[in-house]
């Protein structure tokens, strides 16, 4: 006879114990890796650098393959942080001296805070962030009164402000009611030097270097020249952060140069949107318009104050359009500064709201968050911007979706023009110039051969990166130049 605690039933009922505390078990680990994950970023931000060290310590001999590259991240991320928050209060105080010589300390003190001087206290001492001295007369007009320096604090770009280029394409639109206009012919040289002896002579180094996607309408009739080295692996158009793919050997004593040339027809674009026209979204979005709608950790997340800042912003207001022009209005309002690095920063959208200015790219993420969660899709766009006397700079920008417009331009860093014409005003809200090109149509994507080791910029990918298999070479290891020369428009496409 069989002992009734070993019957079937028993037996059944006893796996499914098993089973489900196994089940229990794994979420269990799950839940305390990521907590341990978060403990440690939670301490990387707030400076306590020892105590997240002291944790990662601790963590990594019994951590999954997972955490332990995430952790060591980590503490790859406290290393950049030094980097851009390098300066004692003396020294930037000293760099501040070079442009007001009669700065006093008291005026320093009070700038700092007001919370113009960014700085990070980094195991109970501050260290202020390389380029706060030079932002400092971005945010503070009583420190621009006081600069003796005869020359510009800063330079914008020639597309900053309202000229003939955005006149020519509203013009030509209207025109012909494309939304396509003014195109450009533009042949770009893009380089990338690593440093001499950044790594042991003989060893493979890998370079990807930022390439543009077609884009009808926006950017076609691409053909790569040439590269250096000859051979090179081009990601096909369906990678959203595209990249020309190289390898070259190192040298001992010698820099180690990749570049690429080549040519592409860039247009302007325009949108005249009628606001009694705008529609909300109807129905259940298709997927791929859904996916620019929802939350999008670490970067695009709806926190209790971002719903807050949206709902002081927003108001009552229902209209698509209109909730975009009033946060459009309202991101473009924060001064624009230089920035740290995007990959020592673990909520982009969350710090601009909270820093007081932001660069190109974190106010466009955090206009794409407070869009998102007003129902309005809105998604990545980034590259370089360049001019006909040979200014060129790094840029990020975006596109929303307006029913029944569709995708349409927007830049809320060149923001509300001023000229004085409604239409040229708001050119950024549904425009753009033809003077940029787009790399990448998404943030934080894997590349094409994928990357071994993280990168140097987790975010975008404008500059390129470069590794051996030692692991990634950082921004400081070496160096990149951008040259741009507009050609002669061809007349069947001008």
């Amino acid at each position: 006879m069989i002992d009734a605690q070993y019957s079937r039933p028993s037996i059944l009922r006893s796996r499914a114990i098993l089973a489900g505390s196994v089940v229990l078990l794994a979420m269990f680990c799950s839940a305390s890796r990521a907590g341990t994950l978060t403990d440690v970023q939670s301490l990387v931000d707030a400076g306590h650098f020892n105590a997240a060290e002291a944790k990662i310590a601790g963590t990594l001999a019994q951590a999954s393959p997972s955490l332990r590259n995430a952790l060591a991240f980590e503490r790859e991320r406290m290393r950049r942080m030094r980097l851009d928050f390098s300066l004692t209060a003396e020294q930037a105080q000293a760099r501040l001296r070079r442009q007001i010589p009669d700065l006093s300390s008291a005026e320093f003190a009070a700038w700092d805070a007001a919370g113009l001087l960014e700085h990070l206290v980094i195991d109970g001492q501050t260290f202020y962030f390389n380029r706060a001295p030079s932002n400092l007369f971005r945010l503070s007009e009583a420190a621009l009164e006081r600069r003796s320096s005869t020359t510009p604090a800063w330079t914008d770009g020639p597309n900053e402000t309202a000229n003939a280029h955005h006149r020519e394409v509203r013009d030509q639109v209207l025109k012909t009611g494309k939304h396509s206009a003014a195109p450009r012919r533009v042949r770009v040289t893009y380089s990338l030097t690593v440093n001499p002896d950044a790594v042991p002579a003989g060893e493979t180094l890998r370079a990807w270097l930022p390439f543009p996607r077609t884009r009808p309408g926006h950017q076609q009739d691409l053909h790569l020249i040439q590269s250096m080295p000859a051979k090179h692996d081009i990601a096909p158009e369906s990678a959203m952060q595209r990249t020309v793919y190289l390898e070259r050997r190192a040298e001992a004593r010698k820099p180690t140069m990749f570049s690429i040339t080549y040519e592409l027809t860039v247009f302007g674009q325009y949108h005249p949107i009628d606001p009694a026209n705008v529609r909300p979204l109807s129905g259940s979005p298709a997927p791929a318009l859904a996916l620019q709608l929802v939350e999008r950790p670490p970067h695009i997340v709806f926190t209790p104050a971002m719903r807050k800042f949206s709902r002081e912003v927003v108001g009552t207001e229902t209209n698509p359009y209109r909730v975009a022009q009033k946060l459009f209005a309202a991101v473009d309002r924060i001064p624009w500064a230089g920035a740290r690095e995007y990959s020592t920063i673990s909520n982009i959208s969350d710090y601009t709201l909270h820093a007081g200015h932001g660069d190109c790219g974190q106010q466009t993420l955090l206009l794409m968050t407070l869009l998102r969660l007003n129902g309005i899709p809105a998604r990545w766009q980034s590259g370089w911007v360049y001019a006909d006397d040979g200014y060129d700079n790094m840029h990020d920008w975006a596109q929303l979706y307006l029913p029944p417009y569709g995708w349409v331009p927007m830049d809320v860093t060149f923001g509300l023009l001023k000229s004085g014409d409604p239409q040229i005003d708001s050119f950024y809200l549904g425009g753009l110039d033809a003077y940029r090109i787009a790399f990448n149509d998404d943030f934080s994507q894997p590349f094409v051969p994928a990357k071994q080791h993280a990168r140097s910029d987790t975010v975008d990918s404008q500059r390129g990166e470069v590794e051996w298999r030692g692991g990634n070479l950082y921004f400081d290891q070496w160096d990149y130049k951008f040259e741009a020369q507009v050609l002669t428009v061809p007349q069947e496409i001008g």
